[in-house]
């Protein structure tokens, strides 16, 4: 992004640079089921699936252990 980009605000970002805010800062975790069991999916900001854990508080502590913030989506 160059200076000009900056200078118009959030207009002046591409889809694409949109899409790409937050992809390595935020990981998305939400209530999955596999096999009958329910598990947590965790996914990076872009909508890639990144991991799953068994539970909730599992899956916030490998969010936080790979220096990202973890996000609640129901």
């Amino acid at each position: 992004m160059n200076k000009d980009t900056l200078n118009k605000g959030i207009e002046g970002i591409s889809p694409e640079q949109f899409a790409a805010l937050g992809v390595d800062r935020v990981a998305y975790v939400r209530p999955a089921m596999v096999e009958g069991q329910k598990v947590y999916a965790i996914h990076s900001a872009d909508g890639n699936e990144i991991g799953m854990m068994a539970g909730r508080d599992l899956a916030f502590a490998a969010v936080k252990q790979h220096d990202m913030e973890p996000v609640s989506v129901h």
